[in-house]
């Protein structure tokens, strides 16, 4: 009852202020836009983007009318300017809306308007605002865009600068999810020539430092920043009667459909993405589960072989940080900004670059398919894995590549719609093939932050204790916190400490530690997207797939895990099979050849890079916001 009367206190005690007449409260440091928000009062923006803290006030668009306390009257941008108390603010009159109209005009009027073959088609931030401000035509005559950059050099990402309207999203979003040492946009030139440009280059492709993450696709608001389309490649495959198409899907893609076909966000319709691409004409559809489960086996056995060398060394007790590999966007980090840090990296390759290896061996072999024939067709949360399908290290010696193509998720919704389809209402269609479509939870946990090292953790636990008992969920490496560790006890190799990270801002500090001596983890995780693969680059957009919407997602994925049949990747009936069948034992020979990979120095100079600072354990935890674990 105290505290609900203190509450009700400081609620009453708080400043207020007037929007369209209704009386709003004022917390510290709020802007009109963030106040008139909590109110549920809309004011159009098309710069701010809330969850980035990012409000440039480039747009000119999100303009109120204030009357402060002395009586004086102005027009500002709501996004930059702080609410004070008394202040009586207007939204809609006449003076704003034409102001707001002028604005969208000059906006339309340096931009190209080739809608039709825009990414953002249909889904456009700049078009919802011209509907907001109730823009009905352009009076500007003329057009205005200066000659602007459209790079295509990227194997997963393409930038149209003729589309940009310089809100800045995209450099925020670098900046501030991978960090400074990443940092790859910048804004070049002034005035009306000013555009979004390469830091260090003049095209994307020779970027040192861009690791394809996407992130800066999924905020920007036009069509400027997007995926490199391929969905008329993989309907040009579905219509080749001579060729066999097997396509795989990631984890996290189920749980990131739905809202795109109103679906509640979140909801798993696997059967039903089977059920379309199938309706397509693809041959196969499998889960790329199936192939987590094979890399935990890989990198669960390759982690233990390593502990015990340790032991067997008696440093143990100092231990030599690994990594894990499974992100690509994290392996690009390492490769063009930590390339000291290869030897730490794991050596198993991708659950996605494992299925396609599989695909065209194992499967082939038991099929009767003829590998020249096969099309392996990869749908992902991710633009990095476009980039990582086309690395000269995942080549084969006669130059062929495992996966052939790769849609993000965004690209999956655009083949489902121009095949006349609504997921929503398809029936459900099982996985084709179980022996490369059973999967445990381990392996739906992937698609989320902490996933991939719980699910080794579950494997290395069975083996090294001999015990077959379901752990319960590592609640302390699960959740959206940036930088998340633990202690588990592995049989004769006592306490193995792990962490897991996500977002290479946060790595940064991760690895300025291994460098310095002072990491006190055996393992690592790292994924490079925010709340990792449910946050992918190439998932659908929107303001809250950094908010609510990727958190519900990860909830749907601890739920697909607890209700799975098979708690553990070792427990992979298939899995097993493969093994007795084809690849012999995790790690062996045959499996080194197929399924795992080297990496090299991508970077600018091929020094090691200084480390910052010296960073210790508590200082992590203090500058990540963080203090979770052990």
């Amino acid at each position: 009852m105290a505290s609900l009367l203190h509450q009700t206190e400081r609620k009453e005690s708080l400043p207020r202020a007037f929007i369209n007449g209704v009386s709003v409260e004022i917390e510290p440091n709020d802007t009109i836009l963030k106040a008139a928000r909590r109110a549920g009062i809309f004011i159009p923006t098309l710069c701010e983007f809330a969850a980035l803290n990012h409000t440039p006030g480039t747009c000119r668009v999100c303009l109120v009318e204030v009357e402060k306390l002395d009586g004086t009257i102005d027009i500002v941008t709501s996004c930059e300017t702080r609410i004070e108390p008394g202040m009586r603010i207007r939204t809609r009159t006449p003076e704003v809306r034409r102001r707001q109209k002028l604005q969208m005009e000059l906006l339309f009027a340096d931009h190209d308007e080739n809608c039709s073959s825009c990414s953002r088609h249909g889904n456009c931030e700049l078009q919802k605002c011209a509907l907001w401000v109730g823009l009905d035509g352009s009076h500007i005559s003329g057009r205005h865009c200066a000659p602007r950059v459209e790079d295509m050099s990227q194997n997963g990402l393409r930038f149209d600068g003729r589309k940009c309207i310089r809100c800045l999203r995209c450099i925020e979003v670098c900046r501030q999810v991978q960090g400074p040492l990443v940092s790859a946009l910048v804004l070049k030139d002034t005035g009306a020539g000013a555009q979004i440009g390469f830091r260090g280059t003049d095209t994307w492709a020779k970027s040192d430092i861009c690791i394809q993450c996407g992130q800066c696709s999924l905020v920007c608001p036009t069509g400027a920043l997007s995926e490199r389309d391929e969905c008329c490649k993989v309907f040009d495959m579905f219509d080749d009667d001579s060729l066999t198409t097997i396509i795989q899907f990631a984890p996290a893609v189920r749980v990131a459909v739905a809202e795109a076909f109103a679906l509640p966000v979140g909801t798993n319709v696997e059967a039903k993405i089977v059920t379309a691409l199938k309706h397509m004409g693809a041959d196969y559809v499998m889960d790329t589960r199936w192939s987590a489960d094979v890399t935990i086996l890989e990198e669960g056995t390759e982690m233990l072989t390593h502990f015990e060398e340790q032991k067997k060394a008696g440093t143990l007790d100092k231990p030599f940080t690994y990594f894990t590999s499974c992100c690509p966007g994290w392996i690009n980090y390492v490769e063009k900004i930590a390339p000291d840090m290869i030897p730490h990296i794991s050596s198993t390759r991708s659950p996605q670059a494992i299925f396609a290896a599989l695909a065209k061996t194992y499967m082939a072999k038991k099929a009767g398919l003829e590998k020249k024939n096969i099309r392996v067709i990869s749908i992902m949360p991710c633009t990095a894995k476009k980039d990582e399908a086309a690395r000269k290290l995942l080549a084969r010696e006669d130059g062929s590549r495992d996966t052939d193509v790769v849609l993000t998720v965004r690209e999956l919704i655009r083949l489902i719609r121009r095949s006349g389809l609504n997921l929503a209402e398809l029936p459900d269609t099982p996985f084709d093939s179980p022996e490369m479509s059973v999967s445990s939870g381990g392996a739906m946990l992937f698609a989320t932050t902490g996933g991939v090292m719980e699910a080794a953790i579950r494997t290395m636990n069975a083996i090294k204790n001999n015990d077959p008992r379901p752990l319960p969920p590592l609640e302390m490496i699960r959740g959206p916190h940036g930088i998340k560790e633990a202690t588990v006890k592995l049989g004769d190799l006592g306490d193995i400490r792990v962490a897991v990270v996500h977002e290479c801002s946060n790595v940064a500090h991760v690895i300025d530690m291994v460098r310095n001596g002072t990491a006190p983890w055996h393992f690592v995780e790292v994924m490079a997207c925010p709340n990792g693969c449910v946050g992918g680059g190439g998932t659908p957009r929107g303001h809250d797939v950094w908010g609510r919407n990727s958190l519900i997602r990860q909830q749907s994925v601890y739920k697909i895990d607890a209700e799975a049949p098979i708690h553990a990747s070792h427990e992979n009936p298939e899995v097993i099979r493969l093994y007795q069948e084809f690849l012999g034992e995790p790690c062996g020979h045959l499996s080194h050849e197929l399924l795992h990979c080297t990496y090299e120095d991508r970077s600018r100079k091929s020094e090691v890079k200084p480390a910052r600072k010296v960073f210790r354990l508590e200082q992590l935890h203090a500058e990540s916001g963080t203090n979770d674990g052990i």
